[in-house]
């Protein structure tokens, strides 16, 4: 079974990164976290919002825009136990599983089509 710790983060895919970030930062007046990364064909940025959520934007060929929605973040409290779960019902992965230098991702499809993605941060270095 899968344990969830929270709502990880809400992305949206664009196409433009610099049109998209000119949107949020300058006409939504979101303010960067800080995490912003290049993943081999893609660029992503977060936005806190309030004192838990956390909207992205992401560019990558290989994630188009849609009218149909946003991708979902669920973060889980144990990435490898989730893998192993996913694969035990034969899930097929639509990305990843990715080990990213902050976190580990995975993303799959509902029966509808829908992606989302099944997270885990990784613990912060000690200084």
């Amino acid at each position: 079974m899968i344990k969830y710790k929270e709502l990880g983060f809400v992305t949206y895919p664009v196409t433009r990164m610099a049109r998209a970030r000119k949107f949020y930062e300058g006409v939504l007046g979101l303010k960067s976290n800080g995490f912003a990364r290049r993943l081999k064909s893609a660029k992503f940025i977060e936005y806190s919002v309030g004192s838990s959520g956390t909207l992205a934007i992401g560019s990558s060929p290989a994630w188009k825009p849609s009218k149909d929605g946003c991708v979902v973040a669920l973060e889980v409290v144990d990435f490898d136990a989730t893998l192993a779960h996913l694969k035990r019902h034969r899930i097929k992965f639509a990305m990843g599983p990715i080990d990213a230098p902050l976190c580990r991702m995975v993303a799959i499809r509902d029966p509808d089509g829908n992606k989302l993605a099944l997270h885990q941060r990784k613990k912060k270095a000690a200084k």
